[in-house]
């Protein structure tokens, strides 16, 4: 992590149990969810899966359900729940005064796929 963060948008313009995307030049999107307590995570906008929309999926409690074979995915880690197996890159996420920030060389540093 470094101590470079950017400003993405506020927290009141991530619908509550959704997501809004930042979308990335030549890199995946990243997704940025909010959970009812009003806490924040983003993680790459792909299930480990088959790379389903995270973004698109059912946000509940600190997990978010993918859109197409409904694995639930921990916002915390970016891992799928047992019995699924996999994980998806997570980011680094500041919220301060209602602003949320996410990790300036997390965000502009390309993903590496695993084989």
């Amino acid at each position: 992590m470094s101590n470079q963060w950017k400003a993405i948008c506020n927290v009141a313009d991530i619908p509550v149990l959704g997501a809004r995307v930042v979308k990335r030049a030549a890199l995946p999107d990243v997704a940025i969810f909010r959970n009812s307590q009003d806490h924040v995570f983003a993680l790459l906008d792909r299930c480990p899966h088959k790379g389903g929309p995270l973004s698109q999926g059912i946000v509940f409690g600190e997990r978010v359900a993918c859109p197409l074979h409904n694995w639930n995915i921990e916002l915390q880690s970016g891992c799928a729940v047992a019995p699924d197996e996999g994980c998806t890159q997570k980011f680094s996420v500041k919220v301060e005064e209602g602003q949320v920030y996410l990790d300036a060389a997390e965000l502009s540093a390309a993903t590496v796929e695993a084989a």
